[in-house]
């Protein structure tokens, strides 16, 4: 007889999402781990197998001998509705073990618009939403990644969470809980112990105040309880946690292919990136290491394609070494290399014309902005000049379609930078026929324009965001602008990028509004069929609360939610480059002149106090 994951399988769009047992993945003996330790992407299989963290933290946990790291995913629609049917809790992929049974239920936090998937995933496992409501048989619920950095609208469902990089973290983590569990010390008791670890953060031990629209305190419940958690960094990266395989799955996943991450941080200082803030200070890989693990996961997987991972990768400084070295040994093998995050103002087409010899793939590049002024506002450190220039070495090259990512809604902006952005565009086609080339029937540049959201950790933190009706218009302007019939302008939803923005930099109040969105239905919201923006408005109407209380402008003295974390860069650096953005003067990169912005506190990478 088919059991009643067996019968659901067949009922559901790609089943091989929720089988488990791919190449590589690990199989243990759950009765030889003395902490089990469930991982849950709060997405679809096919994004979450895409994400390098998960990969990395999976292989981690897993050669601990008294570790047991198993695999969740959020079912898609169609699986999650069978489930509930047929009385199925969310399980793991490897064994199939219902998630409740396990000793931590940990989520990495990639995006806002997945904090629905979370509520959901409790849900379906039948743990409490809420960390004041579970029991001594409920796993504890901890979180990680850069969502974590504001960490406020999941407080109340979150029992700790990891601020920072989670390779020596997750060990500390792991020891802590398993003498804990020897001692049969309770829930409490085990989450206080965990708290002395640097970095994590428990949201319940400390009491958040707010009158009218701000808010107005943080203060610890209790003596021994950190007023600022600093963030946890490797910091050597040569020594980091790497695992030399990795799980090729069944089903095609977003980015199926083997993945080196050559540095974390950024040299460049772009004054909308939270990433580029969070992971500070740069600390990169030996050439030599990189391709010899590169080497060792193609041999592992079978993959015919290595993305080579970072924030900026022309900015690795042994790119070449690493690349050469690499390709004596990828062009036999007919193996592709991808250089995505290229900068305009770094780009060598003898580079891509090396790598691309096995498979020749699009080209990408980021202006960010259609005008000057914005470009200088932003601090992109790139001018129209570097944009052309950099257009007619890849048509040279023998491209002929080009893809361009911009951004609306940034803070100072004018209609008329926003208009800026097809009228670039058609400079770049124009940079095609200024020679005399193939017909260029195939020819197509695509400017790929997404809503701005300011983030914590930026200098933007303390701007207005811009309301849906105002993204609206700025769209229309996209559209309207006289553009050649060459161009594609693509754009989302506002809607979607509002609440991101809601979210990116709300508070404790904001658990109110999720957990009533979930019960009215909103889930997946980062995927547009699935985004219900009439369901979250009725939720903010239902809570009492409003989005603009959210999206709106900052002041410098004002308490910010996230105030409690500490990334080594210093608010004061923040607001200095914001004052300087709306000057629009530029700050150099890290390589060439030291910005002061606090990351060498850490004492690691290329900043040294």
């Amino acid at each position: 007889m088919p059991t009643k994951l067996e019968r659901i399988l067949d009922r559901v769009s790609k089943p091989a999402r929720y089988t488990g047992g791919e190449y590589g993945s690990i199989i243990k003996n759950p009765a030889d781990a003395a902490v089990r330790f469930a991982f849950c992407f709060p997405d679809v299989y096919d994004v979450g197998m895409s994400h390098l963290g998960l990969r990395l933290l999976y292989h981690l946990l897993n050669e601990r001998e008294d570790t047991y790291c198993e695999r969740v995913f959020s079912p898609w629609p169609d699986m999650a509705e069978e489930m509930k049917k047929e009385g199925v809790p969310l399980f793991t992929l490897e064994t199939k073990t219902p998630v409740r049974e396990f000793d931590i239920f940990g989520f990495t936090l990639l995006y806002e618009m997945c904090y629905t998937n979370v509520l959901t995933a409790l849900d379906l496992a039948g743990i409490p939403r809420r960390s004041a409501d579970r029991g001594e048989d409920d796993p504890i619920v901890c979180a990680g990644g850069p969502c974590t950095y504001n960490p406020e609208p999941l407080a109340d469902f979150i029992d700790f969470f990891c601020i920072g990089e989670g390779e020596e973290q997750m060990n500390d983590i792991i020891d802590v809980y398993k003498k804990c569990k020897e001692k049969n010390l309770s829930r409490a008791e085990t989450l206080k112990a965990i708290s002395k670890i640097d970095g994590i953060y428990v949201p319940s031990y400390y009491d958040v105040t707010f009158e009218g629209e701000k808010q107005t305190g943080f203060e610890p419940k209790y003596d021994d309880v950190p007023r600022k958690i600093r963030k946890r960094i490797v910091s050597d990266f040569n020594k980091a946690y790497v695992p030399e395989t990795c799980i090729v799955p069944f089903t095609e996943i977003v980015h199926d292919r083997v993945t080196v991450e050559l540095f974390r941080g950024c040299i460049r200082g772009c004054r909308f990136c939270q990433a580029g803030n969070i992971y500070r200070p740069i600390r990169e890989r030996s050439p030599h290491m990189l391709a010899e693990l590169a080497k060792k996961l193609i041999k592992a997987t079978g993959y015919d394609e290595v993305s080579l991972c970072s924030l900026s990768t022309s900015d690795y400084s042994g790119l070449r070494e690493f690349t050469d070295e690499l390709l004596e040994f990828t062009e036999p093998r007919k193996v592709n290399l991808a250089l995505p995050s290229l900068r305009i103002d770094n780009f060598s087409m003898g580079l891509m014309e090396r790598v691309q010899k096995v498979r020749k793939s699009g080209m990408t590049f980021a202006p960010e902005a259609g005008t000057q002024r914005m470009r200088d506002i932003i601090n992109k450190g790139i001018t129209e000049e570097d944009i052309m220039s950099s257009a007619r070495l890849v048509f040279s090259g023998g491209y002929q379609s080009v893809k361009l990512y911009f951004m609306i809604g940034l803070p100072y902006e004018t209609d008329e930078d926003v208009a800026g952005i097809p009228r670039l565009a058609k400079k770049v086609v124009d940079v095609y026929f200024e020679e005399p080339r193939p017909a260029g029937k195939n020819m197509q540049i695509t400017a790929s324009v997404s809503s701005f959201v300011p983030k914590a950790f930026t200098p933007f933190q303390w701007a207005r965001q811009n309301s849906r009706e105002e993204l609206r218009a700025k769209q229309k302007i996209l559209v309207s602008t006289e553009k050649s019939k060459r161009v594609r302008i693509n754009y989302h939803e506002s809607a979607v990028s509002v609440l991101e923005g809601v979210f990116a930099r709300g508070d404790r109040r904001l658990c109110r509004v999720l957990e009533e969105a979930v019960d009215r239905g909103c889930n997946f919201d980062a995927w547009s069929e699935y985004f219900l923006n009439d369901k979250w408005l009725e939720a903010f109407e239902a809570c009492g609360l409003k989005p603009e209380v959210f999206t709106r402008e900052r002041s410098y003295d004002e308490l910010l939610p996230w105030d409690m974390i500490d990334i080594g860069i210093t608010k004061n650096h923040l607001m200095r480059e914001n004052e300087r953005a709306a000057r629009g003067e530029l700050t150099p990169n890290c390589r060439v002149k030291c910005a002061g912005c606090g990351a060498a506190s850490f004492k690691a990478g290329v900043c040294v106090e």
